[in-house]
């Protein structure tokens, strides 16, 4: 659940949901990060569904190998192909998480999120193929020799509809970075523009007058001269 409203809560206080660039580095914390964390199970998931269907996947039936999907070609290089891509594409933001403490620019930072966004929904979408085109041809292949290779293809299906979830998870918080870097933005911009800088001030100075205005009773200075002239002796005038 910690990690849970973490995620759903992503806000260190820098730009883009990250800490402030500099700061110490401590690798429990970073180990503990949800998108670091959430990366780690793509990468695992993405190991076994290429690991599965390179190792069992094929097999060598009159001098030609052919896949047990089906005897379908596509089918086990596709799933290899976006496993492998997966695997060597998890390293990468991984490892882009330990920089992106250290991005001391905001654009570089809006560009990061921006990028694993975009990929993180486009491989949810490839897994979300990938488990279709796998399970139906699974579906329709004939059981191999006294099963062997059966559980790994049944195993790789599995885990392509793992990855569906890990990936889409991996998108949605960088859409929730996305969502905070650009408050941050607009709210900078909107007070640092000299136009709203003029309005304010003016706001502000309109107020003050106001209230020096109405601070003092508009009676008060003729009451004052008022009691001076009665507590004066009346002279009668001379001829």
């Amino acid at each position: 659940m910690d990690v849970l409203n973490q995620i759903l809560n992503i806000n260190a206080g820098g730009a883009y949901g990250g800490g402030k660039a500099g700061g110490a580095f401590d690798p429990v914390t970073f180990a503990m990060k949800p998108q670091v964390v959430i990366r780690a199970l793509c990468w695992v998931f993405s190991i076994v569904v290429f690991g599965c269907i390179s190792s069992e996947g094929w097999v060598e039936k009159d001098g030609k190998e052919m896949c047990l999907y089906n005897n379908d070609g596509m089918a086990c290089k596709y799933g290899n192909t976006i496993g492998i891509f997966g695997f060597l594409a998890s390293m990468y933001f991984i490892g882009g998480e330990f920089m992106f403490e250290r991005m001391s620019s905001v654009k570089s930072r809006k560009r990061y999120v921006m990028g694993d966004m975009a990929f993180s929904a486009a491989w949810a979408f490839l897994y979300f193929i990938a488990f279709f085109y796998l399970w139906s041809q699974w579906s329709a292949a004939p059981m191999p020799p006294q099963g062997i290779g059966a559980g790994s293809m049944k195993t790789a299906i599995v885990f392509c509809f793992f990855n569906i979830f890990s990936w889409a998870l991996c998108a949605f918080m960088a859409y929730k970075r996305f969502l905070i870097g650009a408050g941050d933005e607009f709210t900078s911009a909107f007070e640092t523009d000299p136009a709203n800088v003029v309005h304010q001030q003016a706001y502000s100075y309109s107020m003050d007058n106001d209230n020096e205005q109405y601070s003092a009773s508009p009676f008060g200075q003729p009451q004052q001269g008022m009691e001076q002239q009665s507590g004066m002796e009346y002279q009668q005038p001379t001829y």
